[in-house]
């Protein structure tokens, strides 16, 4: 009796372990518009591009920075700007160039400007407390060469930010 126990369980389990192997070897669907063979340098310069052309078309008078960061000031705050440590509590909403929003905030968030990617790190570092700014950034202040979730790789995103509290 213990036998065919045994043996049941063992039938069971390789049947489950070949449906998952199944199902984790389906066809990958998702269509990235960003071909993965680029370079970073390539990838930057149509980053770039297609920012510029966002601003362009948005009519947008946007900032700069060294690191490839395009910023606008979309409210003025009040108070100080957070130092590149700082603790803050935000609201946010992250699209692509084409206005699909692949995350926003329901409710305040905290966190600490060292934890999140650069690019959101650098923008809110340019909005004093109480503001909102729009943050446009390349591949490389962002996911980079692999992506993130609906994120695909190598793709420039934007952020509009508003900078509850400094902490």
């Amino acid at each position: 009796m213990m036998l065919k126990t045994t043996n049941a369980y063992f039938k069971l389990i390789s049947a489950l372990l070949g449906l998952t192997v199944l199902i984790s070897c389906g066809t990958d669907d998702t269509d990235y518009e960003t071909p993965i063979t680029e370079t970073p340098e390539e990838a930057f310069e149509r980053n770039e591009a297609e920012i510029l052309a966002y601003i362009e078309a948005n009519d947008l008078e946007a900032t700069r920075t060294e690191s490839g960061l395009y910023y606008v000031i979309t409210a003025e705050g009040t108070g100080d700007t957070p130092a590149a440590d700082a603790d803050v509590s935000v609201n946010y909403k992250g699209y692509f160039l084409n206005e699909n929003v692949f995350d926003q905030s329901t409710r305040a968030v905290q966190f600490n400007l060292e934890n999140v990617i650069a690019g959101f790190s650098e923008g809110i570092q340019r909005i004093q407390e109480g503001g909102s700014a729009t943050l446009l950034m390349p591949a490389s202040l962002a996911y980079g060469v692999y992506g993130s979730g609906p994120i695909p790789p190598y793709t420039a995103i934007a952020f509009d930010v508003e900078l509850l509290e400094i902490q």
